[in-house]
Order: C-alpha cells, then sequence, then structure tokens
C-alpha cells in the first residue's frame, strides 16, 4: 500500500493507493506541522484516524509533503514517528512547496509556485530543481497573504479602531473576540498560527465591503513583492498557486497579479489531487 499525503498547517489529506495505482482509501487529518506539534500530538492524530490505524502494517511507502518540512531536523523528526506508526513503511518527508510543484507543473516546465492558505511560501521551478530566495521564520514574522496574515490584520485592526463600525459590529457577533480567550488560544494553545487563520474566512465572506478589498488587496500586493518578485523571471513564466486562500479568494488575486503583469497560472485549492496522478506515473 501506498500512501500520499499533502499536509498543510490546518489539515492533512491522506490517499492510499495499491500497487497498481487504484485508489484504496482517502482520508483526513488534522495538520501534522513539526515545527508547532509535539511528537504526541502528532501521533495521537495518527491513532486516532480509523483508516490510518487499521491499515498501517499494510503501508510499504509513504510519500508526506507538509508545511513546517523545509529543514532536515523536521524531516527526521517525522520520519522517525513514521517509522514508528508504519512500521512496513519507507518515507519520504518533504516540504509542501514540493507538492504544489508536482500538483500544477509539469516535469519540464518552467513555473513559480505559490503556497497561500493557512500559511504561505513561494518557489521556483526550473522544470527540474526547485529555488527559494526567502527562507520562512513561520507565521509570526513571514506568511504575507496567508489566512493567518489576514486573521492578525483583521484582529489588530478591531483591537485598534481602525475597522469600521458597521464590519466591526459583525466581526463581533461572528467571533468570540474576548481578549482572554485570543490570548489563551495565541500563546497557550497548540496551532496559534491556525486559530489565527480562522478569522480569514470573515474576509472571504465580505470581501465585498470596502475595507475588506483594501486588506485583501494590500496583502496580496504585498506577497507579490516580498516573495514573487525576488525571482529575475517573474514576469516571463506562469505563477501558480494553491491553498485556500489563492482558491477563495481567486478573482482578487488574479486582479492583483494582472495589474503587475504577471503571468496567471494554475490557482487549485488543495494539491493532492495533482500528486496522486504525479505518482501514479511512478509506481
Amino acid at each position: 500500500m501506498i500512501l500520499i499525503v499533502d499536509s498543510g498547517a490546518t489539515k492533512a489529506d491522506w490517499i492510499a493507493l495499491d500497487e497498481k495505482g487504484e485508489q484504496l482509501f482517502l482520508t483526513q487529518t488534522l495538520g501534522l506541522s513539526p515545527e508547532v506539534l509535539t511528537k504526541a500530538v502528532i501521533e495521537d492524530r495518527l491513532a486516532n484516524n480509523f483508516e490510518l490505524s487499521k491499515n498501517k502494517e499494510k503501508v510499504t511507502r509513504l510519500y508526506f509533503y507538509g508545511a513546517g518540512c523545509g529543514t532536515d531536523r523536521m524531516k527526521k523528526f517525522l520520519k522517525e514517528i513514521f517509522s514508528d506508526f508504519f512500521p512496513n513503511a519507507k518515507a519520504e518527508v518533504k516540504e509542501d512547496t514540493y507538492a504544489a510543484i508536482f500538483s500544477t507543473t509539469k516535469i519540464g516546465h518552467q513555473g513559480i509556485v505559490c503556497i497561500l492558505g493557512t500559511g504561505s511560501n513561494c518557489s521556483y521551478y526550473d522544470g527540474h530543481q526547485l529555488f527559494q530566495k526567502v527562507t520562512s521564520l513561520g507565521y509570526i514574522p513571514m506568511d504575507d497573504g496567508s489566512g493567518n496574515f489576514f486573521g492578525r490584520k483583521l484582529i489588530r485592526d478591531y483591537y485598534f479602531h481602525k475597522m469600521p463600525q458597521d464590519l466591526a459590529m459583525k466581526f463581533a457577533k461572528g467571533y468570540d473576540l474576548d481578549a482572554d480567550v485570543i490570548k489563551e488560544n495565541l500563546y497557550k494553545q497548540p496551532n496559534p498560527n491556525t486559530y489565527l487563520a480562522t478569522f480569514a474566512r470573515f474576509l472571504v465572506e465580505n470581501k465585498d465591503h470596502p475595507y475588506c478589498k483594501g486588506v485583501i488587496d494590500k496583502g496580496f500586493q504585498q506577497f507579490v513583492n516580498n516573495y514573487i518578485m525576488q525571482f529575475e523571471l517573474a514576469t516571463k513564466v506562469p505563477i501558480n498557486f494553491v491553498g485556500s486562500i489563492a482558491h477563495y479568494l481567486k478573482e482578487e488575486l488574479i486582479t492583483v497579479l494582472k495589474r503587475n503583469d504577471l503571468i496567471v497560472g494554475v490557482i487549485r485549492q488543495r494539491p493532492i489531487e495533482g500528486l496522486v496522478e504525479f505518482h501514479k506515473e511512478t509506481i
């Protein structure tokens, strides 16, 4: 059995294939980001999934693409956990950027591949190799244009009284904005980046409001300036995206890309389908 996994900070999609490439099952767990989760939490999320627990000894190959897997230390950390949970599997761990590349860009083709989901990232793919000019420092100083970036912006504007009154009242009705609740989730609970990203739904639902339009436009322009424009071929190759923010704010994203003379490529909510097709070709 072959397991293919695309894990963001919020959730992880798992697809199992047999040796002929036929799908056996599809399941989902909470995200398994090694940068923000302990070994115990990751093990618990694996063990609490029925399909994974039932089939763990049948797995022979595991291809895991995940947020927070950009360093050798984090890859080793996850491989050790997978080795214990899937005793017969050979595990390969790559950062989620590779999932974005393999699901949007054909081997041999050039492109810039971006992630805009709970977090954000951007890489150049020359058709064979991945190149990054920005080393991610995580959600606190970086992640421009992401769900947690927009969530942080909304909370700050609400507390600094910069959000229009009509929208602020609506925002307060939809979320528990008590200071103690926010601080509890940010500083004491796991996955503070995922918590921040939950507020981005408000931005999507109210994207036609002038304030929200401005926040979205400035956030995407900041992503373009800081991430995409670092590459010399930025205006010469397609710009591809994966992630919920790119998907749900697709029209707004395209507007910003075109304004910067960038070529709009593939925009996909989740890369798992493309990953399956990629690995089927190698079975």
